[in-house]
């Protein structure tokens, strides 16, 4: 995909060289057509910060109905059977949220923090053996894909035998292949293994109730009000797909993008007793400069218009928060990663939606990285991410790696 000046616009999401860089296309749809319609897939892309915070903000237009996804498989009335309370709307998707929320609290998160810290720890040595042995790990294949699959896994109360599979079926399910506009064969078939896995370990808890997620969820109770199995299931699945696969990229993009800025690799390095000064600002830049989902999708209700520009009833609408979080009427120089970025730009990142539908995993996420890239700092003094043999996911949904290869050099005792 050319991001010239000179060539047609064109916004493909399908296209494996836009997934390398799509920064370029935002720019451009940003400046040239911030309401894009784009015919082959019938999209209205909207690009800009102040357009993306309104239309995530007026669900009542800009509907969950249909679910959040692009793909034309997923975009359907019965899409909340996949997604949960994602694919709803008003009450029905505040009755939801709320029963889950029961479940899902603030405190159940705090408390997985011992549980973080040791995972991080295994896979952590592991990784940095690994690094000492071959000059080299995969940041991704030997830490950054387990341990957020191993985290919600211990939440929801998956053996640790299953782990290795459930991960492999949730990285199929948000897997494109290239030339094929919608779901493949292999990830729907992914997703109808999950369900029948879920729905096994649904039927587990209601016989015999256990201490974890998938306990609490089944137990939720609202003025006499509980989440029905399909519910359960369903918000199992979201959990999976998008509380893994999120937190997975997300440190695969942090660590990428400080490597090629040496200056604040060096200098979040350079305090090991005391990381979580530069960790945070670290996590909360990453997100801002190349934020783990790119784009989300919503029904449009009836006709009415985005910046002027009108948008018929019956439409798909896209919003970039990808495109959003380096929008120059918000952000200072946004194409330049700057952990150092004042705290009042950072808090107006989209990363994990505003509003209604504000992303309920979006503390976990900020948990797992910040316990993550802690311990990192404590014991390695030099990393150095050869981006050159990186090796990107294709997805219309999230963006990141799938192989990083990456040399630790380990502090002295």
């Amino acid at each position: 995909m050319t991001a010239t000046a000179h060539a047609p616009l064109v916004f493909d999401p399908y296209d494996y060289d836009f997934h390398e860089d799509p920064y370029p296309t935002y720019q451009r749809l940003r400046d040239e057509d911030p309401v894009h319609h784009a015919p082959a897939d019938d999209l209205w892309v909207i690009s800009r910060h102040a357009d993306v915070f309104d239309v995530l903000r007026r669900d009542d237009i800009f509907s969950n109905r249909m679910g959040v996804s692009l793909d034309a498989s997923a975009w359907s009335p019965d899409a909340h059977k996949v997604m949960s309370f994602l694919g709803l709307d008003g009450a029905e998707q505040a009755r939801i949220r709320k029963l889950v929320s029961a479940a899902f609290t603030p405190r159940r998160v705090r408390e997985l923090t011992p549980e973080v810290q040791q995972l991080t720890e295994k896979y952590l040595a592991s990784t940095l053996a690994i690094s000492a042995e071959q000059g080299e790990a995969d940041w991704i294949r030997d830490f950054a894909g387990k341990l957020p699959m191993d985290v919600i896994s211990e939440m929801m109360g998956v053996p640790e035998a299953d782990r290795d599979e459930v991960r492999r079926l949730a990285d199929l399910v948000v897997h494109r292949e290239d030339g094929v506009r919608d779901v493949p064969v292999a990830g729907m078939e992914a997703s109808f293994a999950l369900f029948e896995y879920y729905g096994d370990m649904v039927e587990q808890r209601r016989a015999a109730p256990s201490d974890d997620l998938t306990s609490a969820l089944l137990a939720a109770e609202l003025d006499g009000d509980k989440l029905r199995d399909s519910e359960v299931m369903a918000f199992l699945f979201l959990m999976v797909v998008a509380g893994n696969e999120t937190t997975t990229k997300l440190l695969g993009n942090a660590l990428l993008h400080l490597s090629a800025h040496p200056e604040q690799r060096d200098a979040v390095l350079r305090a090991p007793e005391d990381p979580s000064t530069l960790v945070v600002p670290w996590i909360e830049e990453t997100l801002r400069h190349d934020t783990s989902s790119q784009m989300l999708a919503r029904y449009v209700t009836e006709d009415t218009e985005i910046a002027g520009v009108a948008v018929p009833g019956g439409a798909k609408a896209l919003v970039l928060l990808g495109s959003a979080n380096r929008d120059e009427r918000v952000f200072t120089d946004p194409t330049t990663y700057d952990i150092h970025r004042e705290k009042a730009e950072l808090s107006q990142i989209l990363s994990f939606g505003t509003g209604r539908h504000f992303c309920l995993g979006a503390n976990l996420a900020r948990l797992e990285a910040r316990v993550v890239l802690e311990e990192l700092v404590r014991r390695v003094e030099h990393f150095e991410v050869h981006a050159d043999r990186a090796v990107r996911v294709h997805s219309t949904s999230v963006r990141g790696f799938a192989s990083l290869p990456t040399a630790f050099t380990v502090r002295s005792a």
